[in-house]
């Protein structure tokens, strides 16, 4: 845990969310995603050129939270969605069947949001995806997450999004899905 000054811990507020550049900041992002998701060396290798490639479509932004010291600890990126994109494809005819087809059109996608684990429950993911989806030209916003009751699901309910589709199964994914939306402006606590 990174102490400050004095040996006290960073508090939220010391924590900024500003703008990343993901690409030249890829390696401490995936460190963050896989501490906080537990992702193996090799998955890390496949998700850093998956990264990369998102960065190069069109719309796609990235947000960073750092440290006063300039430590990553939480990071979120997403873009508007294309129907031709994998998770598109993926997604799809599982939003088909529950009458939800029409959120893959006009949305952001949240693709990726991860708190390290020691700066989780600070009310940094919230500032994150709050931050990311006001700058968001679409009317509403996309994710998918583990189907489960986690912090990070009762983040996104709180936020206003729901449930559009479940479980939906990810290729190699060791665990369901849910697909949640919710329009944009995110809900305020």
């Amino acid at each position: 845990m990174l102490h400050l000054a004095g040996g006290r811990t960073p508090e939220p507020e010391d924590v900024v969310v500003g703008s990343l550049d993901l690409a030249a900041r890829v390696d401490e992002a995936l460190a963050v995603q896989a501490v906080a998701f537990g992702l193996t060396g090799e998955e890390i290798g496949v998700r850093r050129h998956i990264v990369l490639r998102h960065l190069k479509s069109p719309g796609a932004r990235a947000l960073g939270a750092t440290t006063p010291s300039g430590r990553l600890v939480g990071f979120v990126y997403g873009m508007p969605n294309n129907r031709t994109h994998w998770w598109s494809t993926v997604v799809q005819p599982y939003l088909r069947a529950a009458g939800q087809d029409g959120w893959l059109d006009d949305s952001f996608v949240i693709t990726e949001l991860h708190v390290h684990p020691d700066y989780q429950n600070r009310g940094i993911g919230r500032r994150l995806i709050t931050t990311i989806t006001d700058g968001a030209d679409q009317p509403r916003s996309i994710l998918s997450a583990i189907d489960t009751e986690s912090p990070a699901r009762a983040l996104y309910h709180s936020l206003g999004y729901r449930d559009l589709a479940r479980p939906v199964l990810f290729p190699s994914a060791p665990s369901p899905y849910a697909v949640m939306g919710a329009p944009l402006p995110l809900r305020r606590r």
